[in-house]
């Protein structure tokens, strides 16, 4: 099979997805960062982009390379609430980067915004709505491609950011952070599309908090639910890249591996594949990851749909389907481990005789 070509004439995010075209998200930026060095833990802000932009670039490339059609602006937590003066620069640049590397494929800019710091404490509308309406701003002067808003575990203010997103007059997905019990006030998965779709969202999904597994519980359960109201929408998720089936209802921030021990976790690339499949298998078109979702992973969702899609990302020049590279090595037990039988049914050690294969949510 070919590799991606050069960009051409771009289409949009809703001309793609309505043609029936898979769309491969990125992944990790805040974990993946904290880890090269360039983010801190526990605000989890992106200064980065203003700090170390040539690692934010180096970042998106990588996501370019093994796939994404989407880069999507470094803008977590850059609201003014988080951030205070800078937020602007913060947002105007993570703009640039995505727009400079997006031009080097056939990938749109995603302005993004998330849940705010106020929701919790204040359910101000006028004032939370204020602070998404300036990130806003930057987003229509920098002329994103479509707009998403990710990363809120409350429906009430997911709908308050659609609302202002709309005001862009662009293409508006939405993705919460829930699991299969749905959001923090008890409102169901599928109530949650819903709400979402009836604000003016045209994809809805679930990102982060969650692994693999378990998001494409909640998407099933959101599907289902739009599909009860007579209401259509495309389907949009981007997990976890870590195995959590012993999340509670808050999800990995739970944990007591979070944030600085939850390597053992990491999902193999094949686990990615039966996860890319199964994704769109359920009808959901928009498959991307985020946080511990690492370049090859996303190459993984490149190339397990890479028959739908009909091509290869670049990043594959260097990685054999299925390990079939292994067949040049020395070895012939390693030659052996060259094919699909292999890699599907290997159960993986975790080097850890003293450790549980379980955790127990601290909340």
């Amino acid at each position: 099979m070919a590799l991606a070509g050069s960009p051409g004439a771009k289409k949009g995010i809703l001309e793609r997805l309505d043609s029936g075209e898979v769309v491969v998200g990125d992944g990790s930026f805040l974990i993946t960062l904290e880890k090269r060095g360039y983010v801190k833990a526990g605000l989890w802000t992106s200064e980065a982009v203003v700090e170390h932009p040539s690692a934010v670039r180096q970042l998106h490339m990588e996501f370019l390379r093994a796939g994404s059609n989407v880069m999507q602006t470094f803008t977590f937590s850059a609201s003014e609430d988080k951030m205070e003066s800078q937020w602007e620069a913060v947002n105007t640049a993570a703009c640039d980067l995505a727009r400079e590397v997006a031009n080097k494929g056939d990938a749109l800019v995603a302005g993004g915004i998330c849940q705010t710091s106020l929701y919790k404490h204040h359910k101000d509308e006028a004032r939370i709505k204020k602070l998404f309406r300036q990130q806003l701003e930057v987003f229509t002067r920098k002329n994103v491609d479509f707009l998403i808003a990710e990363y809120f575990e409350h429906a009430e203010e997911a709908v308050w950011a659609v609302e202002v997103l709309k005001e862009a007059r662009k293409p508006v997905a939405a993705t919460m952070c829930i699991g299969p019990e749905g959001d923090m006030h008890g409102v169901t998965p599928g109530e949650c599309a819903v709400k979402l779709v009836k604000a003016g969202a045209s994809i809805v999904g679930v990102n982060c908090r969650f692994g693999p597994c378990t998001s494409l519980k909640t998407m099933r359960l959101m599907k289902e639910g739009l599909w009860a109201s007579g209401l259509k929408a495309h389907l949009m998720v981007q997990p976890l890249g870590f195995h959590m089936p012993d999340c509670g209802k808050g999800g990995f921030v739970d944990l007591p591996e979070y944030p600085f021990a939850l390597e053992p976790r990491v999902a193999t690339r094949w686990d990615i594949q039966k996860y890319a499949r199964e994704a769109y298998n359920l009808g959901v078109r928009y498959i991307g990851g985020c946080c511990g979702f690492e370049p090859y992973h996303i190459r993984a969702i490149a190339e397990e749909l890479a028959p739908e899609r009909g091509f290869l990302p670049p990043s594959s020049d260097k990685h054999g389907s299925w390990g079939s590279g292994l067949n040049t090595h020395t070895k012939p037990w390693i030659r052996a481990r060259a094919r699909r039988e292999y890699w599907e049914n290997l159960l993986p050690a975790s080097g850890r005789p003293f450790c549980p294969s379980l955790s127990k949510p601290d909340a």
